[in-house]
């Protein structure tokens, strides 16, 4: 299995998943762009297996993106900012933390926040309604240590050191700039995009925006992958996107729940991913449609008001 390094912890990150996604990315790419890029593990994955030499990471939190940059541009000025940060907790761990997050959420300095990201509670992002990072700390442990932290940062920066251009300007700029030979990929705030804020995410975004915004990558011929609904046991997350905009859907298994484990149910996590008329046209062969398999399953079972499809 391919190795692929990450040194962010991330809540909501497609680490796990990117291995999964990248199937249905074309073999070759001009461009991998990334609106919402988050921890940018997709680039990083799509990197490793060679998928472009060019990627646009961009993402409406600037501190990211700018801690982004420094790992990949500028790895050891980056793991050495670390390890003193890290050196600095001594006896009193979890004061050493409130004081760096003040810190940040003053200067939004990006070595603090890699500490931050690093020790927080399960990497687990939180802000407030002010925009302010106030997430507490994991009290079981330090964070990663400055060795391996340095290893994960190296790692990514070989894979993607030179190749990408960095922005934290609203993806509707970024969209309107991408071409037809790029292949976007693109993880929208979860709640956001159904009208409801998140503190999660440093901004959400409006649903009717976003729809809006692919019709018009797709009257560009753009080829563009969504995640952005999912479901778990009986219960879903957020509303299917618009069958108006021609998207193949795609369930994938994300694992299952941490949560619903702890409460003794054995549920497993699906998540949506949307390729868009332009991606499903270039391929050689056309992916099943969750949809399709769904209703011929239904035709099979009028009689049957319920039904569940193992995806």
């Amino acid at each position: 299995m391919l190795y692929i390094p990450h040194p962010i912890q991330y809540q909501g990150s497609k680490r796990n998943l990117a291995p999964s996604i990248l199937t249905y990315f074309p073999k070759q790419a001009f461009r991998v762009v990334e609106p919402f890029s988050g921890t940018a593990a997709i680039s990083v994955g799509a990197a490793a297996l060679r998928i472009s030499r060019r990627y646009w990471v961009n993402d409406i939190n600037e501190p990211l993106v700018r801690l982004l940059r420094a790992i990949i541009e500028e790895p050891e000025k980056t793991a050495a900012a670390y390890r003193a940060i890290w050196n600095e907790q001594h006896g009193e761990s979890i004061e050493h933390y409130y004081q760096v997050r003040d810190r940040f959420n003053r200067t939004k300095d990006e070595y603090l926040f890699l500490y931050l990201l690093a020790r927080c509670v399960k990497g687990s992002v939180r802000y407030n309604s002010e925009g302010l990072f106030n997430q507490s700390p994991d009290n079981r442990r330090r964070g990663t240590t400055p060795d391996k932290m340095e290893l994960k940062i190296t790692g990514v920066s070989r894979l993607l050191k030179g190749k990408c251009i960095f922005s934290w300007k609203h993806y509707r700029e970024v969209l309107e700039e991408t071409l037809e030979s790029d292949v976007v990929y693109m993880d929208p705030p979860y709640q956001g995009v159904c009208g409801d804020r998140d503190s999660r995410y440093y901004s959400g975004i409006s649903a009717r925006d976003f729809i809006k915004a692919l019709e018009d990558l797709n009257k560009k011929g753009i080829r563009y992958l969504v995640s952005y609904d999912g479901r778990r046991g009986d219960k879903t997350f957020g509303e299917y996107l618009p069958e108006k905009l021609d998207l193949l859907r795609i369930e994938l298994e994300a694992g299952r729940s941490s949560q619903a484990t702890l409460l003794g149910r054995d549920e497993v996590t699906v998540e949506s991913l949307y390729l868009s008329p332009a991606l499903v046209s270039s391929m050689k062969q056309k992916p099943e449609d969750y949809r399709e398999r769904a209703r011929e399953q239904l035709g099979l079972f009028e009689h049957e008001k319920r039904y569940a499809v193992t995806p």
